[in-house]
């Protein structure tokens, strides 16, 4: 097998919250918690989720451009299990360990492309010179041979080498993504991190830029760890694919694989929103309902489980998937105490001087909420019920507790391991689990 020019094991970033007069650490946003992947020499590997989910501070961190929480990130040789280690335990290697003189070494061969290109250059300094001084901060001090060298990288990337003494401002967004792209490759390296490369472009523009990246991609043998949030793009650059959500990676495999048999619900909610370009096909979008979690403070259990569409039912419950999402988003918000009897007493009064039934609230509640006039599962109506019943009196608190006590999940109560689809197809969800064998398996017997 190849060895990986990066590996990246358990990494993590976490920002400490800071309260009071002593400014005491009361808790931690944990942006990454925890990712594992390796990336092959000329592998493109794409790192994909919604806005939030960690993927940017995962690249930064990877690039040591902010410095990890724990985990170690081993760049080119020594993935191999049993590589020599230092003393201490810690790898030669490891990039979260690096000093300043090694760190420097590292920059020559590891690269980024940021997502917006207009504020990643001096808008005082002529863009060649923005892509040279990487050249003279790692020791070449003939500035006439920077300018050529940069001269054949603006040429390379479909701009002129007499752009050089041109300033940002002069430049349209696909341009300026060119010119990130030249000073990325200025120092040759090994491995690129392209940062949402595209996503301020229109349509065409991101097309050409695509296109540029796999040419240069051949062209110099590079690794690519590319960070998106559009699927669509993913599919067409990535040979690889890592499914991030809330800090986590929940699912990652070939790229063909994973679009035509997606294993985690989160990642089948992601291509779901892909538009199709036939106008006479009728997308079914999957709809992510339910509150995003802090990630100041994740879900216990699996985490998506607060918004999944095939969240698992206790065995003794027998509610359609749709009805038994909309019953645990309720118990939700009755929890968090986002339910406001009052507005929906006004709502009902609106056009009535009589102060409504209590039917009639009850029966606003559930339409308010989406929820089903009757539920087919007779023990859960009776919950639901007697929980309403709760909330037009005003006691929210014995509706959540009467809630809480009986739509449950085994989802929020334990964690799903990563689970192997074969060839290097991984994902961590419990209906794939030991779980799903084991507990599901009894209770459909």
């Amino acid at each position: 097998m190849t060895e990986p020019i990066l590996s990246v094991r358990d990494l993590k970033k976490h920002y400490p919250l800071k309260r009071g007069f002593f400014n005491r650490q009361v808790g931690a946003v944990k942006a990454v918690d925890g990712i594992s992947f390796d990336i092959a020499p000329g592998e493109t590997l794409g790192l994909v989720g919604e806005s939030g989910c960690g993927k940017s501070t995962a690249a930064t961190s990877i690039i040591r451009l902010e410095d990890p929480t724990e985990g170690e990130v081993v760049f080119n040789g020594g993935g191999r299990a049993g590589a020599t280690r230092k003393d201490d335990g810690t790898h030669p290697n490891d990039v979260t360990k690096f000093n300043k003189k090694e760190l420097k070494r590292f920059r020559r061969d590891a690269q980024m492309i940021f997502q917006d290109p207009s504020s990643s250059f001096n808008p005082r300094m002529p863009i060649g010179d923005s892509v040279a001084e990487l050249l003279q901060v790692h020791g070449m001090k003939n500035r006439a041979q920077r300018r050529t060298i940069v001269g054949d990288l603006l040429e390379r990337v479909g701009l002129s080498a007499d752009d050089y003494d041109r300033y940002p401002h002069e430049f349209s967004g696909g341009q300026k993504q060119r010119i990130g792209l030249a000073r990325a490759l200025v120092l040759n390296p090994d491995f690129i991190v392209a940062d949402e490369p595209v996503s301020a472009l229109d349509v065409s523009v991101k097309a050409e830029v695509l296109s540029l990246i796999n040419d240069v991609q051949e062209e110099f043998g590079l690794s690519i760890l590319f960070i998106s949030h559009d699927m669509s793009v993913i599919r067409k650059v990535c040979d690889r694919v890592a499914v991030m959500y809330l800090g986590e990676i929940v699912e990652i495999g070939d790229t063909d694989e994973i679009f035509a048999d997606p294993q985690h619900p989160y990642t089948e909610a992601l291509l779901s929103s892909i538009p199709t370009p036939n106008p006479r096909v009728r997308g079914e979008g999957i709809e992510l309902t339910g509150t995003v979690p802090s990630p100041s403070n994740p879900p216990s259990g699996c985490r998506f489980h607060t918004r999944c569409h095939k969240v698992i039912q206790p065995d003794h419950l027998d509610l359609e998937q749709a009805v038994w999402r909309r019953v645990l988003d309720f118990t939700q918000w009755v929890t968090k105490g986002e339910v406001d009897i009052e507005d929906i007493r006004e709502t009902v009064t609106l056009d009535e001087d009589e102060e409504p039934s209590k039917q009639e609230l009850k029966d606003q509640i559930r339409e308010e909420y989406d929820l089903p006039s009757q539920l087919n599962d007779r023990t859960a109506e009776q919950v639901l019920e007697e929980a309403i019943e709760q909330l037009v009196a005003d006691n929210e608190e014995a509706a959540a507790e009467q809630l809480n006590s009986e739509f449950t999940t085994p989802c929020a109560e334990t964690k799903p391991e990563h689970t192997s689809h074969g060839d290097g197809h991984r994902s961590s969800c419990l209906l794939h689990d030991e779980y799903a064998e084991t507990e599901l398996a009894v209770s459909d017997d």
